[in-house]
């Protein structure tokens, strides 16, 4: 792993934005901060701005929240205008959850509460298509952690990566965007904190009880981490210019 760090590290930023006061950036800063980088963290909705460019960062992550892409707060309406800046500069950008949910909103598409009120919260199975499973050489995790109760359409010319049931759209790439609206960064602390923290998320419809969430964990995290870890690689390495040979 110190090797594989070595040989992709890069100097320069990510620019994480968060939406809640104690949240982090999870096993996906770690990571980051592995290879190399230094985090950046943002938080538009305690009054931090947004950068103008991202001359200065190598990519961005925008995370997940309670709040949804279609609440009328002046900071997520600057949040889905500025993912802008990053498609115009041809930045890496990662959206998670509600982050992938800005992304959908920002190209022109719905974010939309499902017909019967359902919610995925806890581990579901997902599909990766033929362009998902060709990310990385480590297997699509073909179960995620899901914690949301809004879904989002395909934008035009975006390529579906993963698909599900209850929300068919789980994951999509538009240009220098990927937008995955399940949790890669969720460590086991996490999960502990927002069973815990939210426990009444996991009364809603089709949501798993905090057992199973634990017990998930244990069951399904060692190939999503190993993913993850793949996909960072690649996804920072996107903005990078190609090294001479």
């Amino acid at each position: 792993m110190k090797q594989i760090d070595r040989q992709f590290s890069s100097a320069g930023k990510i620019l994480v934005v968060l939406h809640q006061e104690q949240s982090t950036p999870g096993r996906v800063g770690v990571l980051l901060s592995r290879m190399g980088f230094d985090i950046v963290e943002c938080r538009p909705r305690f009054g931090d701005p947004l950068p103008e460019t991202l001359q200065d960062y190598a990519g961005t992550v925008i995370f997940g929240g309670p709040m949804s892409a279609n609440d009328p707060d002046d900071f997520i309406r600057r949040e889905i205008d500025w993912i802008g800046v990053s498609l115009k500069e041809n930045k890496p950008l990662l959206g998670l959850c509600l982050g992938a949910q800005m992304i959908a909103r920002h190209l022109g598409e719905r974010v939309y509460v499902h017909d019967d009120a359902g919610a995925e919260i806890g581990y579901y199975p997902v599909r990766p298509t033929e362009a998902g499973r060709s990310l990385c050489q480590s297997p699509f995790p073909e179960t995620v952690y899901q914690w949301h109760r809004e879904g989002f359409d395909l934008p035009r010319a975006a390529t579906l990566l993963a698909e599900g049931d209850m929300f068919p759209v789980q994951a999509f790439q538009y240009a220098s965007a990927t937008a995955l609206q399940f949790h890669p960064e969720v460590t086991y602390i996490n999960i502990c904190r927002w069973t815990t923290r939210a426990g009444e998320r996991m009364e809603g419809n089709g949501a798993q009880p905090r057992k199973a969430h634990v017990d998930g964990w244990f069951q399904h995290d060692r190939p999503i981490a190993r993913w993850t870890t793949e996909f960072l690689h690649r996804w920072s390495r996107a903005g990078q210019p190609a090294q001479k040979t």
